[in-house]
């Protein structure tokens, strides 16, 4: 019997963050995002993505792409063709994935057919600023076990030895967000080492981050920009020791959990990551997140407030998402 048709309903919301949110590529004071709602009867999943502007998405059109959809036989299987990785796939994607648990009576992890996830300890993010500021920052942040350092290009090693004396405890991995050069790499590389930083993020920009492969890497580097979905995989091997897999890029859960088995099979580490969004963006990530070497989903944390049932964060904590929020 073929299933019966689901309504998509789509929206744009702004979040305010807590203060503001800095990386090489500039500040903002929200978080931009679309949540989609796909209706079957009288059940409704949900699902939340953040557009990127380094990818060519805009709130207005990955709104539309969504909306678009409306009033159609959709599974997550068609989804895969009906739109690229991204992050209007992603809002669908993991609105299917929700809608399917309330039909079901399962939880997510059911579905797919794993244990029910743990607590994991995430990362949280200091904002790109002086090497003053980001210290005072970390200060305040120093008892938390895990930091992640935004960086920008010149002061970058004067901004990591900051860091390090503020927080001399806590684990680092710093996120460079593309802003070093060829020229640069490997004085950076080596003052992440002297630091003891453990990973560093896309040091180079996508496209051209050959260097990453002709260079000694003292610490393991990430590939984010450089990787989106499964078939962006090939020859990163060569350069990265990691990827980064966020569901915005991946377009959906779906997409997802195929990418974190073929990484592995191609000697990858796992990061966990996120834009900057609400529970909703983070509770599927939390899937990925589970046998991830470095969990970043930290999203939340950042926004002057969350959303209603969000997710529950103890310090560093973070809890699975109940079925009020999520799966």
């Amino acid at each position: 019997m073929t299933a019966a048709p689901v309504t998509v309903e789509a929206q744009i919301e702004r979040w305010p963050i807590a203060g503001n949110f800095t990386i090489s590529r500039g500040a903002k004071t929200e978080a931009v995002v679309i949540v989609a709602r796909v209706s079957r009867g009288n059940r409704t999943g949900r699902g939340e993505c953040v557009p990127y502007a380094r990818y060519g998405e805009t709130p207005e059109a990955t709104l539309a792409a969504v909306q678009s959809v409306s009033d159609i036989s959709l599974d997550r299987v068609a989804l895969q063709t009906l739109f690229p990785p991204g992050a209007a796939r992603n809002a669908l994607d993991c609105a299917l994935w929700d809608l399917e648990a309330k039909e079901s009576g399962r939880r997510v992890w059911d579905l797919i057919g794993v244990a029910a996830p743990k607590p994991l300890t995430t990362a949280f993010t200091i904002s790109l600023g002086t090497p003053q500021s980001m210290a005072e920052a970390t200060a305040k942040a120093a008892h938390r076990p895990l930091l992640k350092i935004k960086l920008g290009g010149d002061g970058d090693i004067a901004r990591i030895k900051a860091v390090r004396k503020a927080a001399p405890n806590s684990e680092l991995i710093v996120d460079a967000n593309e802003a070093w050069t060829e020229q640069n790499l490997a004085q950076h590389l080596a003052a992440c080492a002297g630091a003891g930083v453990t990973m560093i993020e896309q040091p180079l920009p996508a496209g051209n981050d050959a260097a990453l492969g002709r260079i000694k890497r003292p610490v393991a580097v990430c590939a984010d920009e450089s990787a989106h979905d499964r078939a962006s995989l090939k020859g990163l091997r060569e350069r990265y020791d990691a990827i980064n897999i966020k569901l915005d890029k991946t377009g959906g859960l779906t997409e997802a959990l195929a990418m974190v088995k073929d990484a592995r099979e191609l000697g990858f580490e796992i990061m966990a990551g996120c834009m900057v969004a609400t529970s909703l963006s983070m509770a599927p990530a939390i899937m990925i997140a589970q046998n991830a070497r470095v969990v970043d989903l930290d999203g939340p944390l950042l926004l002057a407030k969350d959303r209603e049932h969000g997710l529950r964060y103890d310090g560093s904590t973070v809890y699975p998402p109940e079925a009020s929020l999520w799966g």
